[in-house]
């Protein structure tokens, strides 16, 4: 499986903050590539996600820009491009998160499919980060799978 990460985040896009959940994020999703860092502004968010899927990825996760601060706008900029919405995944990662910290009930993040690729917005934080690859890693493949016609 192709995985693309994107860091939404305007201190990384700027270089004035290390990005530690995207690395964080190929690591555990097994990504080839390094993550792409965009700023938090909706078009550049979408343009990223567009080429991603463009580029045929199979799983492209973004992190950053799910909360409720007034620059996060990760999921006003992924939900529109989303063919076929799939709200069970960030349900099942905020579940996952709130075991660990309560405040995971407020990321607002969104997952669905694109073409052939399975798209979902996680939060920044590296605990939320590695809380929704546990989730996203769980029900990747079975998908790309089915977004691929297979039978399951």
């Amino acid at each position: 499986m192709r995985v693309r990460v994107i860091t939404v985040s305007d201190r990384s896009a700027q270089g004035l903050r290390e990005d530690v959940s995207g690395p964080l994020l190929v690591e555990l999703l097994g990504a080839d590539e390094q993550p792409v860092v965009v700023p938090d502004e909706r078009e550049a968010i979408a343009a990223a996600v567009k080429q991603a899927v463009a580029d045929g990825y199979d799983l492209v996760v973004t992190t950053g820009g799910t909360g409720l601060a007034p620059r996060d706008v990760t999921p006003e900029a992924v939900a529109p491009l989303l063919d076929r919405e799939v709200p069970g995944v960030l349900e099942a990662v905020r579940a996952e998160g709130r075991q660990h910290v309560p405040t995971a009930a407020l990321s607002r993040g969104v997952a669905g499919v694109i073409g052939a690729t399975f798209v979902v917005t996680l939060p920044g934080s590296t605990g939320g980060a590695r809380d929704g690859a546990k989730v996203v890693a769980q029900l990747a493949q079975h998908v790309v799978d089915q977004v691929a016609g297979h039978d399951h």
